[in-house]
């Protein structure tokens, strides 16, 4: 787990520097490597974080959210929508498949990226990112 995340990191902060567009934080495709055998939680954490992106659209309005307030606000509406879909989810709807959001902070920073930069090339990034860093920790790791 740790090689692969430094892996992560290390493909994340090159695709920066060569592509100019963030895949979604620096720590995101690492963790979304990590979970690549299970879409479903990839797909969860997706909807967190445009669920949180939703949220600061509609909160904007009326809140002076920008710079570090905006990317608290992302994290913390992130790791928020999360837990309530933690809690929520289960209950309601009997789910053949895992459908919880990866971590607390993930969505939040993918929230936050989807924000700032525009939405197609954020996503592009991200899977792009995601795609060789598992490829990678699978070659190097023999995960």
């Amino acid at each position: 787990m740790a090689g692969s995340i430094l892996i992560g990191l290390a493909v994340a902060l090159l695709w920066t520097e060569l592509v100019g567009i963030l895949p979604g934080g620096i720590i995101v495709p690492a963790y979304l490597a990590l979970y690549a055998g299970q879409p479903w939680r990839i797909a969860a954490t997706l909807l967190a974080a445009l669920l949180a992106v939703g949220a600061y659209r509609l909160l904007s309005r009326w809140f002076l959210l920008f710079g570090r307030r905006r990317f608290v606000f992302m994290l913390f509406a992130g790791g928020l929508i999360g837990q309530v879909w933690l809690l929520i989810w289960p209950r309601l709807f009997e789910s053949p498949v895992d459908l919880r959001v990866i971590g607390w902070i993930i969505p939040g920073l993918l929230a936050n990226n989807l924000v700032r930069q525009k939405f197609w090339p954020t996503m592009a990034s991200i899977a792009a990112a995601t795609a060789l860093t598992a490829a990678l920790a699978a070659l190097l790791l023999k995960v």
